[in-house]
């Protein structure tokens, strides 16, 4: 099997990396955009991403979205949902019906 090569890129903002892949996700800005806290900050950059892209930022918008709607998200994985609903029913709340 053949180990795909590194190319060299550059984010909008400036920042130059390397990826095997044709992702255009900025490692580092992706660092900087993560929440130091909440709920977003438990879930891995694709998962968080998903949510975010959708406007789902609060627990509240969450809990609007059945455990189905949130899994068929481009970039939502079968882990993020225990720790979704973990967060959920810290506050009482839960997936729609």
């Amino acid at each position: 099997m053949a180990i795909a090569a590194k190319k060299k890129k550059t984010c909008k903002n400036g920042h130059q990396f390397y990826k095997t892949s044709d992702c255009p996700t900025c490692p580092i800005c992706e660092a900087m955009a993560k929440p130091e806290s909440g709920f977003l900050s438990l879930l891995a950059a694709p998962a968080r991403r998903a949510l975010t892209n959708q406007g789902i930022t609060t627990l509240v918008d969450l809990s609007a979205l059945t455990e189905k709607e949130v899994m068929s998200l481009h970039g939502m994985g079968k882990a993020s949902i225990p720790i979704l609903k973990s967060a959920l029913a810290e506050k009482g709340l839960s997936f729609r019906k």
